[in-house]
């Protein structure tokens, strides 16, 4: 088995585990493969880290873990994945209005502009003032687009 970086031409990224190279060649040309996220078919594989062996020492097999893998991730680094993920989400499922987040919020509250979902930036007190209308907003530190590319 093995585990492939892939990307959808919509930007998403996600795992595949394939039987071989040549099987996700294979899959890929029989339009097999699909975005989780979005269904798009146009997928790529992503450049991974690869496996260096020195051959200094052969070491038997070792048994699988009885527990799932998470299980015995650090629990920052299942964090970071999930901060991950939760980013990619959100820049691709939402809107981006800038600075006219709070102003937008409110047309979005009160039915003055169609529902959708969407972010921006806001200072701490908009941000409370927002909170005090019974508007739901939650703040989230966003990092770079390019910083998750």
């Amino acid at each position: 088995m093995i585990v492939f970086d892939l990307v959808c031409a919509g930007g998403h990224r996600f795992e595949g585990w394939f039987a071989s190279a040549q099987d996700f060649v294979s899959q890929g040309e029989r339009g097999l493969l699909s975005c989780p996220n979005c269904g798009v078919g146009q997928v790529e594989r992503l450049p991974s880290a690869t496996r260096f062996n020195s051959g200094a020492v052969e070491c038997a097999p070792v048994a699988a873990p009885a527990q799932p893998a998470a299980q015995n991730r650090d629990p920052m680094a299942i964090a970071q994945i999930l901060y991950a993920r939760l980013v990619d989400e959100m820049l691709t499922k939402s809107e981006d209005v800038g600075d006219a987040f709070p102003q937008e919020a409110r047309k979005i509250h009160y039915a003055e502009a169609p529902s959708r979902a969407i972010r921006g930036q806001a200072s701490a007190e908009e941000h409370a003032q927002l909170v005090d209308e019974g508007i739901s907003v939650v703040r989230i530190p966003m990092p770079p687009r390019d910083s998750f590319s």
